[in-house]
């Protein structure tokens, strides 16, 4: 009797216990610390980081009130050993300096944050869980992390009560058949009425449902079916449908196995600290990244008490795309100063004749177009003619001798007639240009132009144009194809004049002599000119570069791969950028060390040189970028890299 009195006092005690602890945390509004991890070193301490930190001093002055209701200040007194005179003293403790933000590196397009959640004994008992949710706070949004649980032993076993009740209810659920089948009553039915079958019960001999009905008039199926218990059947099934109903009605609070990051089971109340880290893929515009944390208490299914929010942390982004060069390329093209311009033009001439004759069919459209061609290239202010090559050819009748006579004569014929025009329109250009009087400087002074009797012009001789007959005939829809068999058939004559002469014999001679042979006599002008003023072929011209540009954008976008896959041919500071943003290294200090010192290049060889682990050199052109440029010395603070070199060396 004793004993069950004390076990029941315990009992009220325990139940009378929790509501007194959880009064005692809403009235503290007791919560969990988001801390920043310890770091191997003290970080030096910037004045704005300072003011940004949570300060809490404790002094001994004291404020207290007079009998006519002023303000007194009661301080702790010591003896001046000097004087021997009592002097006030405000003794002030040392000071409790709680980081709220820290600087993460973005490296390959990614930032490591790690944080500590530090939970004190207040909020752990053996019959609670804690549930705490991590939240990441991006300029696009919140993003919940995976949880935190934090499980008192006593809940856990309450937990796995409900589990170990649900798992022997799911063993007293029947799977086999044979468990409906009234066993006893269908063996004293088959030893009654069958002894014959009884007596094989022991056999493992097969025997057919024909074969049993054929002897006892019944089917073994039919048997079973007799002796099955279908309410029973019924009643399993119907505890079958309803697992999930005892599930939920057994187990009160299941045991989550996804979306957590940390479940662990306490035994004892001390406090209790996780460190908390993740991976995330950088943006743009990802600047800081914020950490918020929620929780709340639970005993058993209830939630008992809601945690108040942590004090939030910050972590600002400091990223290589930064240090990026905002500039403009423009498209360097390599322009020749010589120009050969070459143009085949069709000047009918009669058979045998060599004198240019306008009147001729089709002759006088093609002069239009040859003196049109070359009256622009003299108006022209960018191009100077040097010389003008005129090839003439004939076509293949008669001797290849007389035909090479006869193209020269007929070059030289169109060069008189085109040197008398050019010589005209030179006399009328001169007399359109405005005269000009003044002084210029010597770069300015435009080239003189050449006369037109000083552009030479020169004759090539082409007499038989065999190869454009070649494909004029391959081409031609009006040929069959044992045409172009038999005209191919005559290529392999010993000479030119001997092929002329065997293909006189195919039905397609006079076709191709009449359609096709004017078409050889043509007359072809290669125009050799230069650039006025112009003395090398490289020109930088004010197109901009829009591959460089695109560069130039995917590293501000932080896709550093493609950035550098860009930007490698240009081998400019923002190269090196690129190449430090994606880890290749050894290529950015390689450029690097080719440049000009300034104070870009300087920080960046020293964040490389403090990578490779050469930390003295690495201070040396920090120090140099400092100096050049003040400003690194506060990026220098910014970035972890350089932060940690100075703590180790100062600055």
């Amino acid at each position: 009797m004793r004993k069950l009195i004390i076990i029941t006092l315990l009992a009220i005690l325990a139940a009378t216990c929790t509501p007194s602890r959880l009064t005692q945390l809403t009235q503290k509004q007791t919560t969990a610390e988001l801390v920043l991890p310890e770091t191997a070193a003290p970080a030096r301490r910037d004045p704005a980081e300072i003011a940004a930190e949570t300060i809490a001093t404790d002094s001994d002055t004291l404020v207290t009130r007079d009998f006519d209701g002023g303000s007194v200040l009661v301080m702790n007194a010591v003896r001046d050993e000097a004087s021997g005179e009592m002097i006030a003293s405000d003794v002030i403790q040392a000071a409790t300096v709680t980081a709220r933000f820290r600087h993460v590196a973005e490296r390959f397009g990614k930032i490591n944050i790690a944080f500590r959640i530090n939970v004190p004994s207040d909020l752990l008992d053996s019959r609670w869980q804690l549930r705490f949710s991590p939240v990441l706070v991006l300029p696009d949004g919140n993003v919940p992390l995976e949880e935190i649980y934090i499980t008192g032993q006593e809940y856990r076993k309450t937990q796995l009560r409900g589990y170990q009740q649900y798992e022997r209810y799911l063993r007293s659920l029947a799977q086999d058949s044979l468990y409906f089948v009234l066993r006893h009553q269908l063996d004293r039915f088959i030893s009654r009425n069958i002894p014959e079958l009884y007596a094989l019960r022991n056999d493992s001999t097969y025997v057919s449902d024909e074969k049993f009905a054929s002897a006892f008039g019944v089917t073994g199926e039919e048997a079973l079916k007799h002796y099955t218990n279908e309410w029973i059947i019924r009643y399993n099934r119907h505890r079958i449908e309803n697992r999930d109903k005892v599930f939920a009605r057994l187990v009160k609070v299941p045991i989550r196995s996804e979306g957590l990051r940390l479940d662990t089971v306490i035994r004892h109340t001390d406090s209790f600290s996780y460190d908390y880290s993740l991976t995330l893929d950088t943006s743009p515009t990802l600047r800081k990244v914020g950490v918020t944390l929620e929780g709340a208490l639970y005993e058993q299914e209830k939630e008992c008490y809601r945690i108040p929010a942590a004090e939030p942390l910050t972590f600002y982004v400091s990223s290589l795309s930064t240090l990026a060069e905002e500039r403009e390329r423009y498209l360097t093209q390599i322009i020749g100063r010589q120009i050969c311009i070459g143009a085949t033009y069709t000047l009918a001439f009669e058979s045998g004749r060599h004198d240019l004759r306008p009147e001729v069919a089709g002759n006088q459209v093609e002069l239009i177009r040859i003196s049109q061609n070359l009256r622009q290239l003299l108006e022209s202010r960018e191009l100077e003619i040097d010389s003008i090559l005129v090839t003439a050819s004939a076509s293949p009748e008669g001797a290849s001798t007389y035909n090479a006579l006869l193209s020269r004569k007929r070059g030289e014929s169109v060069c008189r007639y085109f040197g008398s025009q050019m010589r005209r329109w030179a006399d009328s250009i001169r007399r359109e240009a405005p005269l000009m009087i003044g002084l210029a400087d010597a770069d300015s002074i435009p080239e003189k132009s050449r006369s037109a009797d000083e552009i030479p012009f020169s004759v090539r001789i082409l007499a038989e144009n065999w190869t454009v007959l070649d494909s004029l005939v391959r081409f031609d829809s009006s040929l069959s194809e044992i045409d172009r068999a038999a005209y191919f058939a005559c290529a392999g004559a010993a000479n030119e004049d001997l092929r002329e002469s065997q293909m006189k014999h195919n039905r397609s001679y006079a076709y191709i002599r009449q359609e096709l042979y004017p078409r050889l006599r043509t007359v072809r002008f290669d125009f050799h000119l230069h650039r006025r003023g112009m003395v090398q072929d490289t020109i930088q011209t004010t197109v901009p570069d829009t591959v460089y540009r695109s560069g130039l954008m995917a590293l501000k976008e932080r896709d550093y791969p493609r950035a550098a896959s860009i930007l490698r041919p240009y081998g400019d500071y923002n190269t090196a950028v690129a190449y430090c943003a994606a880890g290749r290294d050894r290529s950015a200090l390689e450029l690097l060390e080719t440049m000009e010192r300034t104070a870009r290049v300087n920080y960046m060889l020293a964040l490389l040189y403090s990578r490779n682990g050469d930390e003295l050199k690495a201070m040396e052109c920090y120090r140099e970028a400092c100096r050049e440029d003040p400003a690194y010395v506060h990026r220098g603070n910014l970035d972890p890299e350089i932060s940690q070199m100075i703590r180790r060396y100062g600055q």
